[in-house]
């Protein structure tokens, strides 16, 4: 559980910096790309993974050409989804990606459910949607919004099930994969600035670029950690999606009240209570 924890930590790391970003007006699509070139760096520095070495029949392409399009184009589809659907919507939408990787653990990875597993999971559930602020309007949002946040809840379910199946993968070392994968989402943001930037929508700025290392390193202890928590809880892959979320939950809540002074409902302070209660119902399954 360790590692979910660390990921936990790293995963809220980066919420906090995107919204100091919007705070300080840091252009994320900048901060996104050298945020790939960061963590692909880290991953080559601390791991040295050979990627000549592969075997290329074994090579999940498919696998890596999606999460390469999908990292970085997540970030942007969320930022929209923000504008036209609002933060409450996109925040649902979210937190509520998680139905996609729980189902996957029991259809696709063929895990075997438990009495007091499914109890943590369904307490789970409860405590996302109570620690939604429900109380909160979203004046931004328009009736096209939908399809953001369509994109944002299958997109992300999908991310957590494609790094399931590379965790699981023992012909190819994850940080092998994790190489490959920051190397693809980098080049295909910086395809995408270097277009804002002849279309002149885009003028670089070192600030950008400095925040974006920032960020590569918290996501990419992120997106290592979180690996590693598959791997150790291999056949549990259901424990580590939704602690994994759940824990979010709960060190997020404790960020966004200590540090960004939040206000939280009665409701929500019921959602932290009951995601406590869920992550021990996990653990202790």
């Amino acid at each position: 559980m360790i590692f979910i924890f660390l990921s936990i930590c790293c995963s809220v790391f980066v919420s906090v910096l995107l919204k100091l970003a919007k705070r300080y007006h840091i252009d994320a699509n900048q901060a996104i790309a050298w945020n790939y070139l960061a963590a692909g760096s880290l991953c080559w520095v601390f791991y040295r993974p050979d990627i000549s070495s592969l075997n290329m029949q074994a090579i999940p392409y498919p696998i890596y050409i999606l999460l390469g399009l999908l990292l970085p184009g997540l970030f942007v589809i969320l930022a929209l989804s923000v504008r036209y659907s609002g933060i409450v919507r996109t925040d649902v939408a979210q937190r509520l990606s998680l139905f996609i990787p729980v189902i996957a653990a029991f259809l696709l990875f063929k895990e075997t459910p438990s009495i007091m597993k499914s109890a943590g999971i369904a307490v789970g559930f409860a405590a996302i949607l109570f620690s939604i602020p429900w109380q909160k309007q979203d004046k931004s949002s328009t009736s096209s919004g939908w399809i953001y946040l369509l994109i944002v809840f299958v997109g992300l379910g999908i991310i957590d099930v494609l790094f399931k199946q590379i965790a699981q993968n023992k012909v190819i070392p994850y940080t092998s994969s994790l190489q490959i994968i920051f190397i693809l989402a980098f080049l295909i943001s910086v395809i995408a600035l270097a277009v804002m930037f002849i279309t002149g929508k885009l003028k670089f700025e070192w600030i950008n670029f400095i925040c974006g290392i920032i960020l590569g390193m918290a996501n990419f202890g992120n997106i290592l950690f979180y690996l590693k928590a598959h791997q150790s809880l291999a056949q549990q892959p259901s424990v580590v999606f939704s602690a994994m979320n759940i824990g979010v939950i709960i060190l997020g809540s404790i960020v966004g009240i200590l540090i960004f002074r939040e206000k939280l409902s009665r409701l929500n302070y019921a959602g932290i209570a009951l995601a406590l209660i869920s992550i021990i119902l996990v653990v202790l399954s």
